[in-house]
């Protein structure tokens, strides 16, 4: 038998008895090589593609409007990828925004990662991540308490807005081009999409 190391543990490469897999932990996660970006999911580290250029100047344009509304009204703190989002031992984000209220600062306190689910909870899709952001990643917000979750689609230009109903994030709304996005959780804000899809 050949160990084959997986994070901070080793497992055989063994198969003549049928186990159940090790599911990876926070600690894991932190022995994981520093030159790359992962997120762990159910247990399994996930390498995390950099994002392409309309991804990224759609990051930009929505946390700057964002923070520009959360700023002035003192509501909380936005934060951007990569950031680590702990939901459990075996599940930790990294969302590319975040927002997370005055009244659950305790989760920052920590000063090096979220120590649990944000007000909100902001992905752009892409070819790399959309199965992950649409199935895995919401089902996973869902289960641990995230209020509402963005789906930012930079090629279809549109922001989906889903609000959690008894641990599930049910789509509410969709927002396009022409549109004025407003959420319920961040109740005044008025996001033109024109300006956040401008070519």
């Amino acid at each position: 038998m050949i160990p084959v190391r997986i994070g901070a543990r080793e497992e055989s490469t063994h198969v003549a008895t049928a186990q159940p897999a090790v599911k990876l932990t926070y600690e894991d996660y932190c022995a994981a090589p520093a030159d790359s970006r992962y997120e762990m999911l159910d247990g399994e580290l996930i390498m995390v593609a950099a994002p392409n250029l309309e991804h990224q100047r759609v990051q930009i344009r929505l946390t700057t409007r964002l923070e520009l509304f959360i700023e002035d009204r003192a509501l909380g703190t936005l934060l951007t990828a990569p950031c680590d989002v702990l939901l459990s031992d075996n599940n930790i984000v990294q969302p590319d925004l975040l927002f997370v209220s005055r009244a659950r600062e305790h989760l920052l306190h920590d000063g090096q990662k979220v120590q649990g689910p944000p007000d909100l909870v902001v992905e752009i899709v892409s070819p790399s991540s959309e199965m992950q952001d649409r199935g895995k990643k919401r089902a996973l917000y869902g289960k641990h308490g995230v209020t509402e979750y963005w789906l930012v689609d930079p090629v279809a230009e549109t922001v989906q807005i889903h609000r959690l109903e008894d641990e599930i994030l049910v789509p509410t709304r969709t927002f396009g081009r022409e549109e004025t996005l407003r959420s319920p959780l961040l109740v005044g804000l008025e996001l033109r999409l024109d300006d956040i899809f401008s070519s």
